[in-house]
Parts: structure tokens; sequence; C-alpha cells
């Protein structure tokens, strides 16, 4: 498992930018409370940014990784069958890969978004963990939008609201 995290972190380290600044209160809440949503949430708000280059090469390298061996071991039986089929079977497997990596884009974004919000939840609520509170904090959030909370009193608000809870 520990690989894995290696691996992952490794991958999304070299295909984004990260900001060295920390994560706004304001903004992390807005980007918490839209990834609970299931919606993609404005990388700069979180200071990250794609470098796409480095995206495409990773893809690449993933695509290579799997069609290479599925190749080698399919080659033979291709070649004795009808070219028809082998040249149908190529052109499904270009706009697969093409279309694969919007979704590889978009999974990565939404990894990154997920760790980003962790760590500037771990900066501005240091005491609440982010599995356990981060549904209660936007329900706080979405009342303090309600009750026209300053950005200033907004932490105040709250840390007070989950005292209560």
């Amino acid at each position: 498992m520990s690989k894995e995290k290696s691996i992952k972190s490794s991958i999304l380290e070299y295909i984004y930018t990260i900001s060295k600044q920390p994560v706004l209160l304001k903004d992390l809440l807005v980007a918490n409370r839209q990834h609970n949503e299931g919606m993609h949430v404005d990388p700069a708000k979180l200071g990250f940014r794609i470098r796409l280059t480095r995206a495409y090469f990773v893809y690449i390298l993933i695509v290579l990784a799997i069609l290479v061996p599925i190749s080698l071991l399919t080659h033979k039986p291709l070649a004795k069958i009808d070219p028809h089929i082998s040249i149908l079977g190529a052109m499904i497997i270009t706009a697969a890969i093409f279309i694969g990596f919007n979704f590889f884009r978009d999974k990565m974004r939404d990894v990154m978004t997920k760790e980003l919000i962790k760590k500037g939840w771990k900066l501005h609520f240091p005491f609440f963990s982010y599995e356990e509170y981060s549904k209660k904090i936007d329900k706080i959030f979405e009342n303090s939008i309600k009750d026209e909370i300053s950005k200033r009193d907004l932490e105040k608000y709250i840390l007070e609201k989950l005292t209560k809870i």
C-alpha cells in the first residue's frame, strides 16, 4: 500500500505545479463543498496547475504498459484473420486512448483536489479530522452564507458552531 501511495504521489508531483502559499479558509470551504457535491473544484483556488506535456507523457507510459503486453499476446491470432477486423480494432483502440486521456486528467485532478483539501484542512482545522467533520463543517459554512458572516469572522463562527455539536 505504501508503494502505491508513493507512486501516486510522485506522479501527482510530476504532473502538477503546486503553490507554496497556504489555501485561504474561504477557498478551502468552497472547495470542500464543491468536492462533497461531486463537482470539479477550481484548481487556482487550491493553488495547483497541470503541466499538460508531463500529463501526456505519464498517460502514454501507462497506455504502453497496458497495450504492449496485450499486443504481444494477440499479434499472431490477429495476423491470421481478416485485416479489416484488425483495422476496425485499431480504430476503436485509438479512439479509446484519446477519450481515456480526459478520464485520466479528471481522475488525477480529483485526487490532487482531495489531497490539497486535506492538507488545507490540517492547517485550518487541526483538531478535527477531515473524514468525520467535512460534511458537518460544510453545513455550518452553508449556514454562514445564509447568515452573511464576513470572511474575517468566518473561522470564529465555524469553531463556535463546532463546539456546540
